[in-house]
């Protein structure tokens, strides 16, 4: 007698993405309600097309591509569109949480969301989330040396902005952020 094994259904791994997602996002977006929009959208998106999923491989990078993708469209599609120039109704949006570390949160926000999007988003990917170099490349289209190139740089003008020592950012207690400053402060990052 032949058991048979029981058929995975790839929507079933999807839920345990969310947090990443949403983090990704609001790496990208900088803005929370903006952020939980865009990962809506790119979940819809993968959800349509979720026979295009290659079962076995790396559903958080599929995912992440998505929601790259789904940015990237909405950038170009918001850019005919009319500004919050004085960021009234954005600053109403969200309220950036106290961080308990050396290094307060709200001035981490502030110097990240100055680096261009390109060097925001190698951040994210490989500092915050823990992609490898070759998967970021590969998720954002791109050669693995642009990816290197725009992490090494991104942390490198980080460091610079947020006047880091010697020794990093060591004592933080928010790992992500620690993550993303600490790689470039300590020089482990070669282009």
């Amino acid at each position: 007698m032949t058991t048979k094994s029981p058929v995975v259904d790839p929507r079933d791994e999807i839920v345990t993405h969310l947090g990443p997602m949403r983090a990704f996002a609001l790496s990208l977006t900088r803005n929370g309600a903006e952020a939980d929009d865009l990962v809506q959208e790119a979940l819809v998106k993968a959800w349509k097309n979720i026979e295009s999923f290659q079962v076995g491989t790396n559903m958080q990078a599929w995912l992440f591509t998505i929601l790259r993708n789904t940015f990237y469209s909405l950038r170009r599609k918001r850019s005919r569109e009319v500004a919050d120039p004085d960021g009234i109704a954005a600053g109403q949006l969200s309220v950036k949480p106290a961080h308990d570390g050396r290094l307060q949160l709200s001035e981490f926000l502030e110097v990240f969301a100055q680096l261009p999007v390109e060097q925001r988003e190698a951040l994210a990917l490989v500092g915050a989330s823990g992609f490898s170099y070759e998967e970021a490349a590969a998720m954002c289209g791109v050669a693995v040396g642009t990816i290197k190139s725009r992490a090494n740089r991104g942390r490198a003008r980080l460091v610079e902005m947020l006047h880091a020592g010697e020794d990093g950012y060591g004592d933080m207690t928010d790992r992500v952020t620690s993550a993303i400053v600490n790689a470039g402060a300590q020089g482990r990052l070669t282009a």
